[in-house]
């Protein structure tokens, strides 16, 4: 097999294999929009976000399912959380504001991030929101906020111990002095209980330090009398884009010739994984940690389950477009520009690359079925402005008018390193669904 020519073809899901068959659905979309776009499904992230209900339910597990929203701006999302009675995890006051603006009660948003602004703490104090307090200054300003306005409801965030140059959560000495001081404005302030945040994607530490912040829970009840009735394990809920022989060879095969100029990357995203998903959530729950599983020891804390996974609600719930505007052959390979820019779909944002094989579609008279490998670029003067530095075999080569289909980039892909570098439009989301076998779509609403 030549190097340039490795399948990373993207597990996909059956509405989005329907709709880039659809050409007269992708043609009539791209001659309204006149430049990229994406398509995203809520349909997918409802399923998804069911699937998670569902675990917590067959393990008898109290708990709530709080949806990243910073893994994509889109509004269909909210909606479908608020139809499933769901959860939106924020963290500025615009991430606020478009989530209760789309049906999203307060008491349903959990806040967290660094440092939070007295205006965003102001609202959650005002909507009865779950604030993840992050250090004691920021205890301090949210017992004064909640003091002009309502008691505040709090999840003490933890330092993972086995991170302790991470710039979030409380280390231990800290920690005690939140609770002392949250002890002393408990008429500002109610301890619902704590929360964490690790990289990386181990179902093991997850459960581990999950079941030990279950007995900090039960030692702080004990001690100070708060409810501390739930601990949050974040996200980092795992997905697989591509198959795992796919994955494998690609590792194993790696060379800086399959890419443009030679590029090289020091780490990929693993695109292929196991469990993912609502299945690491099982995996997580029936952790034996002691002599019990996690699952149980919940129970019969009468402690609830948390959770803020983003990528994972997002799989397979949307793709990207992007209009061919030039083709021409460098060397041995050629280079194909499409309408757009890298920084409306890329992994630059790790200094990586996004590997799922992006697939053409052809528009216009036939022509000659003649692979052709190629990386693409995109329309901007600048050399690192590359979707795909991976030399793809087309099966034909690309031409002006045509269209490239990225596969399952609703998450992060769509819009967080997006830009209006030489003031281009960011590509608009639209919305499709199915009824009665056939598509309609509308543009995402604010």
């Amino acid at each position: 097999m030549e190097l340039g020519s490795m399948p990373m073809l993207a597990r996909e899901r059956d509405w989005a294999i329907a709709a880039r068959q659809d050409i007269a659905l992708l043609d009539q979309i791209a001659r309204t929009i006149d430049g990229p776009f994406h398509l995203v499904n809520p349909a997918s992230f409802a399923d998804n976000l069911a699937a998670f209900q569902r675990v917590l339910r067959e393990r008898s597990v109290a708990g709530r399912v709080y949806f990243g929203k910073k893994a994509n701006k889109a509004a269909a999302w909210l909606r479908e959380v608020a139809k499933l009675d769901g959860a939106v995890d924020v963290a500025s006051v615009p991430e606020f504001v478009h989530t209760l603006a789309n049906g999203v009660r307060g008491e349903d948003v959990g806040v967290t991030g660094a440092a939070k602004s007295d205006d965003l703490l102001w609202l959650a104090s005002r909507h009865g929101a779950t604030v993840a307090i992050d250090a004691l200054d920021e205890l301090e300003r949210a017992i004064a906020i909640a003091d002009q306005a309502r008691p505040l409801r709090v999840l003490l965030r933890v330092l993972p111990p086995k991170s302790p140059n991470s710039r979030f959560g409380l280390n231990p000495t800290d920690l005690s002095a939140a609770l002392r001081r949250c002890g002393e404005a408990q008429q500002q302030i109610t301890v619902e209980g704590f929360s964490f945040h690790l990289d990386g994607y181990a179902v093991l530490p997850r459960a581990e330090l999950a079941a030990t912040l279950v007995e900090l829970c039960k030692e702080t009840r004990s001690q100070y009398g708060f409810p501390c009735s739930a601990i949050s394990i974040g996200g980092g809920f795992a997905c697989a884009y591509v198959e795992q022989d796919d994955w494998q060879n690609f590792r194993e095969r790696l060379d800086p010739s399959q890419f443009h100029a030679e590029k090289s990357f020091q780490q990929f995203y693993p695109y292929h994984q196991s469990p993912t998903g609502a299945s690491m959530l099982d995996a997580i729950l029936a952790t034996e940690v002691g002599s019990e599983m996690l699952a149980s020891k919940l129970i019969a804390a009468q402690v609830a389950l948390y959770l803020e996974p983003g990528r994972a609600l997002l799989d397979g719930a949307g793709l990207t477009v992007f209009p061919v505007q030039g083709f021409k052959r460098n060397a041995e390979h050629g280079i194909v520009t499409v309408a757009g820019l890298s920084m409306s779909l890329s992994e630059q944002w790790k200094n990586s690359e996004y590997l799922p094989t992006p697939m053409l579609v052809q528009r216009g008279p036939d022509r000659p079925q003649e692979r052709v490998r190629a990386a693409i670029g995109g329309s901007s003067c600048m050399e690192y402005d590359v979707l795909t530095w991976r030399k793809i075999l087309f099966p034909a080569a690309p031409r002006h008018g045509d269209l490239i289909v990225y596969p399952n980039t609703a998450g992060y892909q769509m819009d967080k390193n997006e830009s209006e570098f030489h003031q281009l439009a960011l590509p608009p989301k639209i919305v499709v669904s199915q009824e009665g076998g056939a598509f309609t779509w509308r543009m995402d609403q604010p």
